[in-house]
């Protein structure tokens, strides 16, 4: 049996028994042998965005839009510092939180979701973040994505499953989906994918994203997918 080869930032090295001919393989038998290599690779994968309560990370995934989680956490250690309460962004100044969050990009629509999520938090929800998908797609600046990001980390409620750039380019390398848009990325995931995984899913890919399979130069030889991986382009 191949030894996944170990390098600095690779989670967990393991042994495992290649698959020959994947492609032979039906949908359901390659997820699972998926799922279980991710599981050993990623045993604790999770959310990488720092925060300490609900609140926090419904800011702090808003934030991250067309942002990198690592300057994310660089602008909300000081800016959880000064805000920490759902009244604290609902009257905050709109220029002084927009200095604040500037490093981020789009600071000013991102300015204006926050604000407007803490005031229906505060008015609707008393203060606090709900917890089902319907209410909390209702907040200014919030779609599936950040629903299911603030749900499942925050509540562990499995509502679905986070689709990022890097799940959704995963998906497609992986061939678990053939759609683009996100939404629909989501639907075909949730069908294959069993909903006591669908939160650790989400995290388990976008690490092996961000460490393993990189978007312009993948590190295919240290896959522990990569018998199970259908792309013939690895640039894909």
């Amino acid at each position: 049996m191949p030894e996944t080869p170990s390098h600095p930032r690779f989670p967990v090295p393991f042994r495992f028994q290649r698959v020959k001919n994947a492609r032979t393989l039906p949908l359901k038998a390659r997820v699972k042998k998926l799922l279980a290599r991710l599981d050993h690779a990623y045993p604790a994968a999770e959310c990488a965005l720092t925060h300490a309560n609900p609140l926090q990370l419904l800011v702090s995934t808003i934030l991250s839009a067309q942002c990198t989680d690592e300057r994310v956490n660089q602008v909300t250690q000081t800016l959880f510092q000064r805000y920490r309460t759902v009244k604290d962004f609902a009257y905050a100044d709109p220029r002084e939180l927009e200095q604040e969050i500037r490093p981020t990009g789009f600071f000013r629509n991102k300015t204006r979701s926050i604000i407007g999520a803490a005031k229906l938090l505060a008015e609707k929800f008393g203060g606090q973040v709900p917890r089902t998908m319907e209410e909390m797609l209702e907040l200014p600046g919030v779609a599936r994505k950040t629903a299911n990001v603030v749900l499942g980390t925050a509540y562990e409620i499995a509502s679905g499953i986070v689709v990022d750039t890097h799940v959704g380019r995963l998906s497609h390398r992986l061939d678990l989906t053939k759609e683009k848009d996100p939404k629909k990325i989501e639907q075909n995931l949730m069908k294959i994918i069993p909903k006591e995984k669908w939160i650790l899913i989400s995290h388990q890919l976008i690490w092996h994203g961000r460490l393993v399979c990189q978007a312009r130069k993948p590190r295919c030889p240290d896959c522990p997918v990569e018998d199970l991986c259908y792309s013939k382009d690895k640039t894909i």
